[in-house]
């Protein structure tokens, strides 16, 4: 486990490596390449500059980068099979964000929405990826498993366990109740 100080660090990153990808999308927006492998390549790019940059240890930017492209696939995901926007995966008013994280996620989202269709598994098929407690997600709503508690992410945080009963697992809520 983690304790306060590294968790926040690590959370840093999360926020750091986020804003690499959309410098790299950027530099990368003329070429004529897929929007998957460019996002997983700009997600990898940024983990390799925090390991150049001493930032992160090898093992911490791929687990960073793990979430990254977790969070990013989830959203593109939930775009591509619903039609919705952002406003419904991230579950809450998006004047709580700031923008540049809304931006963010609205560059990696829209640069893999059509590249995502080819991995798109019938609706029954889909199987709802999971967040544990001490990974580190990005903004929106997860659900305990356990129990059912909501918990609110407002910026990239650590997952806590389940403040009711402790729970570990969670999913990401994307409708309204």
């Amino acid at each position: 486990m983690t304790g306060p100080t590294q968790a926040n660090r690590l959370v840093q990153a999360y926020d750091r490596m986020m804003e690499r990808v959309k410098i790299r999308l950027e530099e990368l927006e003329r070429a004529e390449q897929e929007a998957l492998p460019r996002l997983r390549a700009s997600i990898e790019h940024a983990a390799e500059k925090a390991v150049e940059l001493g930032e992160l240890t090898r093992e911490e930017a791929r687990l960073i980068s793990g979430y990254l492209k977790r969070d990013l696939e989830d959203a593109g995901q939930y775009l591509t099979t619903t039609g919705r926007d952002l406003r419904a995966w991230l579950r809450f008013d998006l004047e709580l964000l700031e923008d540049r994280m809304l931006e963010f996620f609205q560059r990696g989202v829209d640069q893999s929405r059509l590249e995502l269709l080819a991995f798109e598994a019938p609706a029954a098929e889909v199987e709802t990826e999971r967040y544990r407690s001490g990974e580190i997600t990005g903004p929106g709503t997860l659900q305990c498993e356990n129990c059912g508690e909501l918990m609110i992410f407002r910026a990239s945080a650590t997952i806590a366990p389940c403040p009711v009963c402790g729970g570990a697992d969670f999913a990401r809520v994307t409708e309204e109740p």
